[in-house]
């Protein structure tokens, strides 16, 4: 598809001798992928010239397709493009977009693909498939088996049977949590993100803003900032930072233009310190935040709360990455010996994050059943952010 593209592009680009590229991760892959494709979709356009040594392929207007490998992308450094074709982008380093090719294309005022299979989250593929859906100017379209229909459904049923579903989900669905076994919520924020529901969510100044937080020192501390629209819950942006006392994640939310409403706090809070005979609730009261407390419950009664809650979530993919990251890594792990999952999710990095949406879903749920266990004032008298 990408192929036809640029041969179109090509024909009718009106600048001088268009200069155009397919770039794979590398030189054999770009080969083996596209030039039998390029040859075979401009055989029938007269004039077209094909130098197999350069796997370069020049039309009769003057404009020129080539495919490149991203290996040694200082070797490409200096040509200009009007249009590129990035593959398998998820195995490709972002030094090439930033340092080679988006200087190539600005002179032309050229276009690019970014192109690929899923390889998990921690890649460009990923950060580019969030920018994309929060941002109106990218054009976003993601081709599963199971809707084009380019594979029989027989063949996406042997392959379902042979890969397993993660794996399949990863190859032939899009999935960026394929290579994830056991994820908690990863079905969810894939359902989310099929309905549109991940993407720009801006800020509304019309509305308050609350938080829900998972407070840390040596761990992570975690805040999500959202929106209450009647029954739907817009997620509008994350922080999250380490090794940093209570007082720097106050002035973040100082330091922001928002009117808030409520903050949500982990049932922690109300630990009295050694050190200084006070709440974290007292301490935070006195810096202007007045926390309500979401209820103790159970692990599992937290996380089934969250996947009630997920549904009615509108996420800014830009602005949330890290929870979204967070929301499709948390996962159980898979015990060999017994064949099972775990109970408990694995503790790790993501989390903090995790931690922070159960408050936020467990404290709603509070909020919404019960009146009789609401805020204790720390000190009345505090100004109140």
């Amino acid at each position: 598809m990408v192929l036809n593209h640029l041969i179109r592009a090509a024909l009718t680009n009106k600048n001088h001798a268009p200069r155009l590229a397919y770039i794979a991760p590398t030189y054999k892959q770009a080969k083996s992928i596209a030039w039998d494709y390029l040859k075979y979709y401009t055989k029938n356009i007269p004039g077209t010239k094909w130098n197999e040594s350069e796997l370069r392929c020049d039309l009769v207007n003057g404009s020129r397709i080539t495919l490149l490998s991203s290996e040694n992308f200082d070797s490409i450094r200096g040509i200009y493009l009007d249009m590129v074709a990035i593959d398998e982008l998820a195995q490709v380093s972002q030094g090439l977009i930033d340092e080679v090719i988006t200087p190539a294309l600005s002179d032309r005022r050229g276009k690019m693909f970014l192109i690929g299979t899923p390889k998990g989250m921690n890649n460009i593929f990923y950060d580019y498939y969030n920018k994309a859906q929060a941002d109106d100017k990218w054009f976003l379209y993601k081709a599963k088996a199971s809707q084009t229909k380019i594979v029989e459904q027989d063949e996406l049923d042997a392959a379902l049977s042979v890969m397993g579903k993660a794996k399949f989900d990863q190859e032939y669905e899009c999935s960026f949590i394929g290579n994830i076994e056991g994820s908690i919520y990863g079905e969810i924020v894939q359902e989310l993100d099929d309905d549109g529901k991940i993407g720009s969510v801006p800020y509304d100044p019309s509305l308050p803003v609350s938080t829900a937080w998972d407070i840390g020192y040596n761990d992570s501390t975690s805040i999500i900032f959202f929106q209450m629209l009647n029954h739907q819950i817009n997620i509008i942006e994350t922080y999250e930072d380490d090794n940093e006392a209570l007082p720097h994640y106050i002035k973040v939310l100082k330091d922001k233009d928002y009117i808030y409403d409520i903050h949500y706090g982990p049932h922690d809070l109300d630990v009295t310190e050694f050190s200084n005979g006070r709440t974290r609730r007292e301490v935070a009261a006195s810096l202007g935040v007045r926390f309500r407390l979401a209820p103790r419950l159970p692990l599992e009664d937290g996380i089934h709360a969250v996947k009630m809650l997920l549904p009615r979530c509108q996420i800014d993919s830009d602005n949330c990455s890290d929870l979204l990251i967070a929301l499709r890594h948390y996962h159980r792990k898979f015990n060999d010996k017994e064949r099972i999952f775990k109970p408990k999710p694995v503790h790790d990095w993501s989390s903090h994050m995790m931690d922070a949406l159960r408050c936020l879903a467990t404290g709603l749920d509070e909020n919404k059943t019960t009146n009789t266990n609401l805020q204790r004032v720390a000190d009345s008298s505090y100004q109140i952010i």
